[in-house]
């Protein structure tokens, strides 16, 4: 069985919708550059605020992807 290497990268999604609209928002960003995405793992969600107000919700995500070897 051929052997693989995975990246791992933290990312910092937003939206002024939800917290799933936040990592979706992260993985489609990555998207644009990283290929081979394999696992997004959602790791801390807060907020952001003004006094009571929530301005934005925000979802660490963390992506691993595929490592070619050429």
């Amino acid at each position: 069985m051929p052997e693989s290497v995975y990246k791992v990268i933290e990312l910092v999604g937003s939206s002024p919708v939800s917290w799933e609209d936040a990592a979706k928002n992260a993985v489609k960003s990555a998207g644009l550059s990283i290929r081979d995405m394999r696992i997004a793992e959602i790791g801390t969600l807060d907020m952001k605020l003004d006094d009571e107000d929530v301005l934005c919700f925000r979802a660490k995500v963390k992506i691993s992807f595929k490592i070619v070897s050429e």
